[in-house]
């Protein structure tokens, strides 16, 4: 039996299973498969494109420094290794999960750029998805983990905006 089974209390991370980045693509992915202009070969117009890129440049302006930001400190981005400190900093200090958000805001972009309205009917569920299958199981090992400075920074910062 590997230790990380053998002793549940030597077990440093989150435990989390779903890719946060392969569930958000899975149901665009699926959504846009459903229904999108792109599958009758039509691109789309200028603005649409446009306004989806926008959306998606700016979910990654989000997105890509906070997880270099993690680097930086010494954590993990990944939510299924261990988280070394508590980020409060950078857009930490206005969300508790700004990466999921930057994702969120991507996704609504190649959302408005494919046109798929599947798409945007399967966000929701992804969320629910990322919401309890991940970020809950990140915030209980947080709270486990760090205690009272954990839990003083999630009365400070909201979850998501």
């Amino acid at each position: 039996m590997s230790e990380e089974t053998s002793d549940p209390q030597k077990i440093d991370h989150p435990g989390v299973k779903i890719p946060p980045p392969l569930c958000y693509l899975a149901f665009l992915i699926i959504g846009i498969f459903v229904s999108s202009d792109w599958l009758n070969g039509n691109i789309g117009s200028l603005y649409q494109l446009i306004a989806g890129a926008v959306f998606v440049v700016a979910g990654l302006l989000i997105l890509i420094p906070e997880a270099l930001h993690h680097k930086k400190v010494g954590s993990n981005v990944e939510p299924w290794k261990p988280t070394t400190t508590i980020i409060d900093t950078g857009l930490y200090a206005y969300s508790r999960n700004p990466i999921y958000v930057g994702m969120t805001i991507s996704y609504l972009g190649f959302t408005l750029a494919s046109w798929s309205l599947a798409a945007l009917l399967l966000l929701p569920l992804c969320l629910l998805i990322i919401r309890y299958h991940v970020i809950g199981r990140e915030e209980a090992y947080l709270e486990g983990k760090f205690g009272d400075e954990y839990l003083d920074y999630k009365t400070r910062v909201r979850r998501w905006i």
